[in-house]
């Protein structure tokens, strides 16, 4: 089978519902964030310290998610794409 074969299904989808779908770039993202954040600080004073500053920046992250989806243009395809598997649940 020819690899575009395999990518093509991809593009059924709409935009938004395929910028969700790149997983591993968010999650890459995530991880050198936390690493950047914490490779540069060398000795932490205590655990404690270490799990406010991967806390704060996993907050920091948060707020950058949540303003680089459109998520609910991203539910509602979801909701018409999946009826089926999530008519379930709810989301608001």
């Amino acid at each position: 089978m020819k690899k575009l074969e395999l990518l093509s299904p991809f593009f059924d989808y709409p935009a938004a519902f395929r910028k969700v779908m790149y997983t591993t770039s968010p999650v890459e993202g995530y991880h050198r964030q936390l690493r950047k954040v914490t490779k540069t600080k060398g000795v932490f004073s205590s655990d404690v310290a270490l799990q406010k500053l991967v806390y704060l920046t996993i907050q920091n992250l948060q707020v950058k998610w949540e303003t680089a989806y459109i998520w609910k243009v991203v539910i509602n395809q979801f909701s018409i794409i999946f009826e089926e598997c999530i008519k379930s649940h709810r989301f608001d």
